[in-house]
């Protein structure tokens, strides 16, 4: 008879480091697409708010002119949606906006009203965009209350 001898062979059990190395770069490559998708929608959806927001105002302004008989002047502009101007023959309970204050744009910025705006029309406000300055393209474009959405 054969006796067997108990030899015990060393297998590898873990990941080499060229494994560990690929799956890290697959991860990588993920977490990229992901950012890339992401961070283009958060754009996106910053210029909808912005294009909501100066809806809302307008629509405010509106308000304010069918019950005033004038539009906010220009010195005290969108103020005067929340605080109630000395002249005013009729006052909502809340004022002309649901907020005590007047809202920001989506990236943070001030809007800015403008009465006789070369557009001809009686009013605008207006949204400089992501740099919060005048002119610009893509998400630094202005955005205006009287542009159709």
């Amino acid at each position: 008879m054969r006796k067997r001898k108990n030899t015990r062979r060393i297998e590898g059990h873990g990941f080499t480091i060229i494994e560990i190395m690929a799956v890290i770069i697959i991860i990588g490559m993920l977490g990229a697409i992901v950012a890339v998708n992401v961070i283009g929608k958060i754009d996106k959806a910053r210029v909808n708010t912005t294009k909501a927001s100066l809806s809302v105002l307008h629509d405010a302004v509106i308000a304010f002119n069918m019950d005033q008989h004038r539009y906010p002047s220009e010195d005290l502009g969108l103020q005067e949606l929340v605080e109630r101007p000395t002249d005013a023959e009729y006052w909502p309970e809340d004022g002309y906006l649901k907020t005590t204050d007047i809202p920001k744009d989506a990236w943070g910025n001030e809007f800015y009203y403008e009465r006789y705006p070369e557009s001809g029309k009686s009013f605008v406000i207006i949204s400089y965009g992501a740099d919060g300055e005048q002119g610009g393209e893509g998400y630094d474009t202005d955005l205006y209350s009287t542009d159709a959405f």
